[in-house]
């Protein structure tokens, strides 16, 4: 599956999850919905992949945690919030570009409509 068609999949078992939960939930409830309906739709998903950062001889070991990693190839961060600020969109790139990936997902499901709430993040561009 090309990256274009797994993006696609991805936001349409997000629209299902929240067609199903609505808005208003932890961003918690969401990763572990949206984790389900993916399994259940035959994806691979790791939830919460820790990911080093390496700053010259340092090395921690879990700079951060990415929401969901889809397929080896997505990176998918949920927020549930108000409105999607800049600093998100760039902390996702940030994601992207330590783990070495092109394409992520930044999908925000406090929104009445899903599709309101989805961005796509591409590193390189």
């Amino acid at each position: 599956m090309d990256p274009n068609e797994l993006t696609a999949a991805i936001i349409g078992a997000a629209v299902e999850v929240h067609r199903r939960l609505g808005p208003g939930l932890l961003e918690s409830a969401y990763r572990i919905c949206l984790a389900y309906e993916l399994r259940k739709r035959g994806f691979d998903v790791v939830a919460e992949q820790p990911v080093p950062v390496i700053f010259d001889d340092i090395r921690l070991e879990c700079g951060f945690r990415a929401d969901l990693l889809v397929n080896g190839l997505i990176v998918v961060e949920l927020k549930a919030k108000s409105a999607i600020h800049p600093i998100d969109k760039v902390q996702t790139l940030s994601h992207l570009r330590l783990m070495g990936l092109r394409l992520g997902l930044l999908i925000n499901f406090h929104e009445q409509k899903l599709v309101d709430g989805v961005h796509r993040i591409i590193n390189g561009y």
